[in-house]
């Protein structure tokens, strides 16, 4: 009986450290990367805005090849989306919010397995001489799990070198035309 007493006193200590202790740490993250590329804004901007394109450089899709993919809507528009179901990225859907057409591309992200989360995603776009430059952004609210998680190892660390990647697929896919 002791020991059972001890254990609940263990395991309440536990729960409220954790419960309070999420009070205190980050609510919100944000992940943000940029590269040049040689070609033009016209160029760059439709491999983003049409999720037919996006799904050829994005490195996720590139990272699970057995996904699945349903893209409706009118590509460059708001309402384009598309919906992924795979093995190893799981399952979610990322839609267009709001365009500037050559200057910037606004999405919701919305994770529905193997956890539910939403994100904002943003791509932003200015010439620079003869070169556009891309900046992708993403953001969103912790929930209690990744708030810890990222005591260890935070998103910008997680996903940081992904986006490093993608963009670099779409910098060699942009140039390529």
């Amino acid at each position: 009986m002791k020991f059972l007493k001890i254990f609940l006193a263990v395991a309440v200590l536990l729960i409220a450290i954790v419960l309070i202790g999420s009070l205190f740490l980050p609510k919100t993250y944000s992940v943000s990367r940029s590269t040049n590329i040689a070609a033009s804004d016209t160029l760059v901007y439709k491999n983003i805005a049409d999720f037919n394109n996006f799904l050829k450089w994005n490195t996720w899709s590139k990272m699970d090849t057995t996904a699945k993919y349903d893209v409706t809507g009118t590509p460059e528009q708001v309402a384009h989306q598309y919906h992924w179901k795979g093995k190893e990225s799981g399952e979610g859907e990322m839609k267009i919010t709001e365009v500037k057409p050559f200057e910037q591309i606004n999405m919701d992200l919305k994770f529905i397995k193997p956890f539910e989360s939403l994100a904002k995603v943003a791509f932003t776009l200015s010439k620079e001489g003869n070169s556009t430059k891309v900046t992708w952004n993403m953001g969103g609210d912790h929930n209690i799990f990744s708030k810890w998680l990222c005591v260890f190892k935070s998103m910008d660390s997680m996903i940081g070198k992904d986006f490093e990647s993608g963009l670099q697929s779409l910098k060699e896919m942009s140039e390529q035309k």
